[in-house]
């Protein structure tokens, strides 16, 4: 039995199927057919049940998933510990944020490359949702508050965000001087965005109403900046516009709650060496908090 073939099969059953298995692998579907055929002739059983709509996991394939996924794992451990001179190997797919990825995360990706010649480092850039396992990531970079999911996350370091709006639409409009006037103000934001806000020893949800939405937080700034509406953005797109007189912090007493910065991955027992080396740069670069 082939640990290639076994190895092909894993990434199969966690994408879901031999298309975005064979692209988180980095091969052609007709060697990830074969690779499957084989491992199922020496096995003697149907892992896969195929169907013009794509793959699914038979029984047989689930109850050997299991088994095939500890044997990789092991195999994968053992040949990092042996790795000479402590190289790090293979292809890392990352998924990170669009703003801050571009701006801030790209030169520590650029140097994670850097230390480590024999890593193969590609990222993919975007603020849409990104599903880890379908698409065939090992990893995404995540900002804000996580949702509840099956995928395991490292908290890196935290951020802080606050509401904001330019000095013209405060003109126009005037300034909210508690959670209750942000009802009466126009907003841009996310669609369907919802707004945590600190007041007193509670948190208010708000849902804000407006006419911009955007799913970049470079787009929200450029509408905060031109007077459209006040938004609620992260310090590190926000504070050089404060600074400037370009934009003015809103309601002070009422914060929005501490958000982080996270590593997230799909289950498994042990995060791979690639994913450790990865975490050991966003902390060095970003300080862990917590």
């Amino acid at each position: 039995m082939d640990l290639e073939d076994l190895r092909t099969f894993v990434e199969v059953a966690d994408t879901g199927g031999v298309a975005p298995g064979a692209r988180r692998l980095g091969l052609s579907k007709s060697i990830v057919s074969r690779r499957l055929a084989r491992l199922e002739e020496a096995l003697g059983v149907q892992l896969l049940s195929r169907t013009t709509r794509g793959s699914a996991i038979t029984e047989a394939g689930a109850t050997f998933r299991e088994h095939a996924m500890r044997i990789v794992a092991e195999i994968d451990a053992a040949q990092e510990t042996l790795s000479p001179e402590g190289e790090i190997r293979g292809l890392l797919r990352i998924a990170a944020p669009l703003s801050f990825g571009t701006s801030q995360l790209a030169p520590v990706f650029a140097e994670l490359a850097r230390r480590h010649p024999q890593l193969q480092v590609e990222t993919s850039y975007s603020d849409r949702f990104v599903d880890l396992v379908s698409e065939g990531f090992d990893c995404a970079v995540r900002l804000g508050f996580l949702s509840d999911s099956s995928l395991i996350a490292r908290r890196i370091a935290a951020f802080r965000g606050r509401l904001v709006a330019s000095p013209a639409y405060i003109a126009a409009h005037g300034t909210p001087l508690t959670v209750e006037d942000l009802a009466h103000h126009q907003a841009v934001t996310k669609k369907g965005e919802v707004w945590q806000i600190g007041d007193g020893h509670k948190t208010v949800t708000v849902r804000p109403r407006g006419r911009f939405f955007a799913d970049n937080g470079e787009a929200l700034l450029a509408a905060a900046l031109a007077g459209v509406g006040i938004a609620a953005l992260p310090d590190f797109l926000t504070d050089p516009h404060i600074a400037a007189g370009a934009l003015v912090p809103l309601l002070a007493d009422y914060p929005v709650p501490e958000a982080g910065m996270f590593v997230v991955r799909p289950p498994g027992a042990f995060p791979s060496r690639k994913i450790r080396v990865l975490i050991d740069i966003l902390v060095e670069h970003f300080g862990k908090t917590d």
